[in-house]
């Protein structure tokens, strides 16, 4: 397996595939670079190196106590940019992924950022503030921690259902939604608990503000999890040089249900 190690001595697995402008995936949670298989194989097969890692404390990663602040998760992708030596690199992020991804511009400047992807993403902030005045309440995060707590293999199972909107109808295998499952109870527990944290409470509106390279936002509109209203609508907005592609009738997980019109995206964005 690939790892590099970062400076404050963590241990990340990464894949890398293909040759050519490279292409760095950030993934959700509570997931891991398995989620990307679909659309690096794409990718590598056309052209393109596409490099996906394991956040601290999730998939194939070391699982340190502590980290899971968006500083730090930053630089972990500052770090292995480094470590790859990437230029003129395309950074995606999904969901939380979406988050670090921003946070690395904001934190690190766009010296060697040629185009950033935002798919489903939290920015320019997750949860409903007094500065805020959309998106889930606390409360909601409160629940999930809890869930954690009480029964994570179940939460989690049950989770699927509205990432991938099953519960509005969406057609998902039964072996996408055991892997999901497989690849989520990998994670550390207590990384799955302070990532809630991180993803719901942190705001990215200064960030947005930095981010100086032409950027995609992709968004479902019948996403469940992260509403389109209180996220990539506004991102799109607030960010120089934006376009902002809604999947109509897509849920949380499109890279999933609507695989096939993302790779084509993605694609057409990096060439």
């Amino acid at each position: 397996m690939t790892r590099f190690t970062t400076s404050d001595g963590v241990s990340l697995y990464y894949k890398d595939w293909g040759t050519g402008r490279p292409v760095l995936f950030s993934h959700g949670w509570p997931l891991s670079a398995d989620m990307w298989d679909s659309q690096m194989l794409h990718l590598a097969e056309n052209g393109f190196r596409a490099i996906a890692f394991d956040r601290r404390g999730f998939g194939r990663s070391d699982q340190p106590w502590q980290g899971y602040d968006y500083d730090r998760l930053a630089d972990d992708i500052a770090e292995l940019i480094d470590h790859l030596d990437l230029r003129d690199v395309v950074l995606v992020g999904f969901s939380m992924g979406g988050g670090d991804v921003t946070r690395y511009i904001a934190r690190h400047g766009s010296e060697r950022v040629g185009k950033l992807a935002l798919l489903g993403a939290v920015t320019p902030q997750f949860m409903k503030t007094a500065g805020h005045p959309v998106g889930p309440e606390k409360s909601v995060f409160d629940g999930i921690r809890a869930g954690l707590r009480a029964d994570r293999a179940q939460f989690l199972k049950d989770f699927s259902s509205v990432f991938y909107g099953v519960n509005h109808g969406a057609a998902v295998s039964d072996g996408v939604l055991d892997q999901t499952l497989q690849i989520a109870l990998q994670a550390s527990l207590k990384a799955t608990i302070d990532c809630v944290t991180s993803f719901s409470e942190t705001d990215f509106h200064p960030d947005m503000a930095k981010i100086d390279v032409p950027t995609l936002v992709i968004h479902g509109d019948d996403d469940q999890v992260v509403p389109l209203e209180a996220t990539g609508s506004l991102a799109a907005k607030m960010i120089a040089n934006a376009t902002l592609t809604v999947y109509e009738g897509a849920p949380h997980g499109f890279v999933v249900t609507h695989d096939a019109r993302l790779k084509a995206d993605l694609l057409a964005f990096v060439s």
